[in-house]
């Protein structure tokens, strides 16, 4: 498969740790973001992307900045100028760690919210939420068979 065609698809197919790995120079980028080189390197100085650096300064760019260059892009043709797409660029970035944020608290949440009781044979287990019946811990409609004090 070449450059052209897998650019084409999105970096879906690799692993993330793949996707930071600096590995094309700014030609190969350029090509695979469908772009001038100086094009790249005018967005490097501007702080619109930020590609890793060799020990000769030369600019490796990974599969992340290629698919952040098409972003930037597409923004440019809708008719963004460049400082709109480096505010949009940090808003986008700023929402997904809000959202890897909330996931982490309702994976904290979920944890602290469950339920037990324990089961017939005295062992703790796990009760799903949802409607309680008053008179003991097991869902409405349970029936008061099984039910154990806690």
């Amino acid at each position: 498969m070449t450059a052209r065609r897998r650019a084409g698809q999105g970096l879906g197919f690799l692993a993330r740790d793949a996707q930071e790995r600096a590995v094309y120079v700014v030609s190969v980028a350029a090509d695979l973001a469908g772009m001038h080189p100086q094009t790249l390197r005018q967005y490097d100085r501007l702080g619109l992307v930020s590609p890793a650096r060799t020990r000769g300064r030369g600019r490796r760019y990974s599969h992340r900045d290629v698919e952040r260059l098409r972003r930037i892009q597409a923004l440019s043709q809708e008719g963004v100028n460049l400082e709109g797409i480096r505010r949009i660029l940090e808003l986008e970035a700023r929402v997904e760690a809000l959202e890897a944020d909330n996931a982490q608290y309702r994976a904290r949440e979920a944890a602290v919210q469950r339920i037990f009781a324990a089961a017939a044979d005295g062992e703790v287990q796990v009760v799903p939420r949802g409607p309680r019946d008053r008179r003991g811990s097991t869902p409405r409609g349970g029936g008061a068979e099984g039910r154990q004090p806690l």
